[in-house]
C-alpha cells in the first residue's frame, strides 16, 4: 500500500506525516497534552499514542503504527 511507504524507514518519518496517516486510518485523535491518542478497534497492543517532541516521528511510534495498520488490514482480510 502506497500510504505505508513512509513507515519502510522509521528513522525518517516526520511527525506530521504519520500524524495524518494515522488520521487517515484510526480517526481524529484525542489530545491530552502533547499526546495524540487514537482508537483502535482493539483492545490492548499495538496501542496508537504520538507524543510530539520534535520535527521526526519517534522510532516505536513508527513501529506501532505499522503494526497497527498490519493488524487492522488483517482483520478486513478475515470479513
Amino acid at each position: 500500500m502506497k500510504d505505508k511507504d513512509p513507515l519502510e524507514n522509521p528513522q525518517n518519518v516526520l511527525f506530521v506525516d504519520l500524524l495524518k496517516l494515522c488520521n487517515k486510518y484510526f480517526g481524529k485523535p484525542r489530545i491530552r497534552g502533547s499526546h495524540y491518542i487514537f482508537k483502535t478497534p482493539w483492545k490492548g497492543d499495538p496501542r496508537i499514542n504520538l507524543q510530539k517532541v520534535d520535527k521526526t516521528a519517534k522510532f516505536y511510534q513508527v513501529r506501532d503504527v505499522r503494526k497497527a495498520i498490519e493488524k487492522m488490514e488483517a482483520q478486513k482480510d478475515e470479513d
